[in-house]
């Protein structure tokens, strides 16, 4: 990341230096408070008028303070709404906050300046009771339209067992099914055009090309996509809160859920903001080990999609084949963490294990097997005269409108635009490995497919580095924060014992601070943005994934094209809905 304090120099200049209070952070991140009603202008300038702008909203959530002690020199606030910025020229995230009162909860929508921002205020106001004065359709957004409360905010129960027991009645089953029913005029939108009368049709939550529990309502025109409402949080099952409950080490192997196909991805995503939190410098061997289980899981990750995808615009054949493929990565998988598609392996300061022996003829019979099976896919799929008539030209978009809407990964790169954060913005050894970044050309379905095959393709030349390369040493930091502990620190005397004891059942104690290091998750931009308090738990855990503004994009991609487009479009896009929902 390129260190710049220059933006909010920008910043005191053009506001003047009492509206912009400074705050420093550990992942160095430029970060500054501005009041509420200067909120929208300041945000305005940075994506419009800085030279360099902060062209992407990367991120929208909010703190509540109430409980937090260690808040030194930062503005009184009693929940504080974060704003997160992305520029391309700059390479540099700039985070704006703006402190809000419990008697007067509410800030004006951005909507106006990124539409992305629609279902991350939509959110503001589900998870904290923020009210965004200004949105278009402020309403619930990942919990059920009856929920009572606002489940991030500290008074909120965090476990099923502080609330009561519940209870579905007829009476109450019936109320819960009036509250799904779609209205049209809710949406603003129109019953008909002229002497034509629209079709509302419920596509999904149970449908196979959904991917999962979601929902979109379309609305028809014959057979032609109108519009569409897309309906998200039936996967919720409260990621973050969980976050917040656990300690920091007993959270990673829910990490794992979340984008469930990525395995370990999502652990190294958490890491790398607790040990910038903790001062952690993972040794070389742990770094190296992480980069090849990363790309192993990316392949994994890829392979599911390429098989689903072909599937979805009507081959039959392909998922048989890329998931038996799955199941050969599985098993390296299995032999070194001795799980597989949720393996919990990463650790605070390294990795649970060394490797045991024979881990390289593993990855060596994996890199020569794959090869052959992608190139013949290659014929089989990519090649396929139909595949091509369902996927090019079908869901395009520009690189313009992509950082627009927060578009990151293969789906940014099938547009043309060369950006990659292993590349960009190197972690975990990254910039030590030689790999290419593809790319595509008019960003439709088609090229998402191939930048995404052509990545597997990558990850096979970087994991032949990490085989061929793997440097010597310990798996773990000597760090005293690291968890586990060092083994060897541990029976020098009773001190040194109950020191690992705590260390291992209760976890670390990291020092108060703030850090979000984001990665190159499978399917994009992935960031935790962690928040601590001085204790064995995270105060605020704020997971931004790459699914959530990916889906939010669905009815800009579908609008005018058929319900078989809508299928391929869904599938190109390659979401989980864990990742959407947490």
């Amino acid at each position: 990341m390129i260190a710049s304090a220059s933006i909010l120099d920008l910043l005191e200049e053009k506001f003047g230096a009492a509206q912009i209070t400074r705050q420093a952070t550990a992942d160095g991140i430029p970060t500054f408070w501005t009041p509420r009603e200067n909120v929208q202008e300041t945000l305005r300038w940075l994506k419009f008028d800085v030279e360099r702008p902060y062209r992407m909203l990367y991120d929208v959530t909010a703190i509540d303070e109430r409980e937090r002690v260690n808040r030194e020199g930062q503005p009184p606030s009693d929940f504080t709404v974060v704003y997160v910025l992305f520029s391309f020229e700059r390479n540099e995230y700039v985070r704006i906050k703006t402190a809000l009162s419990e008697s007067s909860l509410s800030v004006g929508t951005i909507t106006g300046i990124w539409p992305s921002a629609n279902w991350y205020e939509r959110e503001l106001w589900d998870m904290f009771g923020i009210v965004v004065e200004g949105h278009p359709h402020l309403e619930r957004i990942l919990m059920p339209r009856s929920w009572v409360g606002h489940p991030l905010r500290k008074d909120h129960p965090a476990r099923a067992t502080e609330m009561g027991p519940y209870q579905l009645t007829p009476r109450k089953e019936e109320y819960e099914q009036e509250l799904l029913r779609f209205r049209p005029e809710d949406w603003g939108m129109q019953s008909g055009r002229g002497e034509t009368d629209f079709i509302f049709l419920n596509l999904g939550p149970q449908h196979p090309g959904t991917h999962g529990v979601f929902r979109t309502v379309l609305q028809l025109d014959g057979e032609v996509i109108v519009d569409a409402v897309p309906d998200i949080g039936y996967h919720h099952r409260a990621a973050e809160k969980m976050g917040e409950r656990q300690t920091w080490h007993t959270y990673i192997p829910y990490t794992d859920r979340v984008d469930y196909l990525s395995g370990v991805v999502n652990n190294l995503a958490y890491l790398n903001s607790v040990e910038r939190l903790a001062g952690i410098v993972p040794p070389p061997r742990a770094r190296v080990i992480r980069v090849m289980m990363t790309e192993l899981f990316r392949i994994i990750n890829h392979l599911v999609w390429y098989g689903t995808f072909a599937q979805d615009v009507g081959q039959l054949s392909p998922v048989f084949y890329t998931f038996n493929d799955r199941e050969r990565a599985f098993a390296i998988v299995e032999t070194i963490c001795g799980a597989r598609m949720h393996p919990n392996w990463f650790r605070i300061g390294g990795v649970a294990q060394d490797l045991p022996n024979g881990w390289q003829e593993l990855f060596r019979d994996f890199l020569k097997y794959l090869p052959p099976r992608l190139k013949e896919y290659d014929r089989a799929v990519l090649g396929n005269r139909i595949f091509k008539a369902r996927t090019v030209g079908v869901g395009a978009y520009d690189t313009q409108t992509a950082i627009e809407w927060g578009v990151t990964g293969p789906n940014l790169r099938a547009t043309g635009f060369e950006w990659d954060f292993r590349k960009k913005q190197p972690y975990s050894g990254y910039e030590d490995f030689e790999f290419d970044i593809p790319t595509g050309k008019n960003g439709d379905c088609y090229d998402r497919a191939i930048v995404r095959v052509e990545e597997m393709r990558q990850s096979l030349r970087i994991i032949e580095q990490c085989v061929n390369n793997m440097p010597g040493g310990p798996y773990m930091s000597d760090h005293p924060l690291a968890t586990p502990p060092i083994k060897k620190f541990t029976m020098h005397d009773i001190e040194t014992l109950i020191t690992h004891f705590l260390n291992v059942s209760w976890g670390p104690v990291l020092p108060p601070g703030e850090a979000m290091c984001p990665i190159e998750a499978s399917k994009g931009s992935n960031g935790y943005y962690l928040v601590s308090d001085g204790s064995t738990n995270s105060y605020r855990t704020r997971i931004r994934t790459p699914s959530f503004p990916h889906l939010q994009m669905l009815p800009l991609l579908c609008r005018g094209r058929m319900i078989p487009d809508l299928v391929a479009i869904l599938g190109a896009m390659d979401y989980v809905l864990a990742d959407v929902d947490r």
